[in-house]
């Protein structure tokens, strides 16, 4: 497993399976970064986006077939892994949104930042990274 390693939100997975940067940082990373998805992060990644793709007039199920084909670019991780720290992550988090406890849970399993576009996580006590920031984090041997 490479040295460094980001915990990646379901709004992450939906930029990269929507738009070209995000992906593009994805695949660029690959192989020297760790990217780890909660197992629920997909599900939500699979829920939001037929909708969004039907919206732009997209093909709901081309658009889930590429969700899947990440996985060999990102790292599913499940319960097993975070689950043990769940009381801590949703403490952290207060009433910001309770749901997102898998991510932060797993940031604190493995020790490492989340990227996300969701605000709910700063000052949670865990390093967060947004899209428009992230590459400066990947390519600096030093974090």
């Amino acid at each position: 497993m490479p040295g460094k390693a980001l915990v990646v939100d379901a709004n992450i997975l939906v930029r990269a399976v929507l738009g070209k940067r995000v992906r593009k940082v994805i695949e660029t990373y690959a192989g020297q970064v760790s990217f780890f998805v909660p197992d629920v992060a997909y599900t939500e990644a699979e829920e939001h986006l037929p909708a969004l793709v039907i919206k732009r007039g997209g093909d709901p199920k081309i658009v889930l077939a590429f969700l899947r084909s990440l996985a060999h670019l990102v790292e599913p991780i499940g319960r097993e892994i975070y689950g043990e720290f769940e009381a801590e992550a949703r403490e952290r988090l207060g009433e910001r949104d309770p749901e997102d406890w898998p991510i932060l849970a797993s940031a604190l399993a493995i020790g490492c930042p989340v990227w996300t576009e969701d605000t709910n996580f700063f000052g949670c006590g865990v390093p967060t990274w947004t899209s428009g920031r992230v590459e400066m984090f990947l390519r600096d041997p030093q974090k």
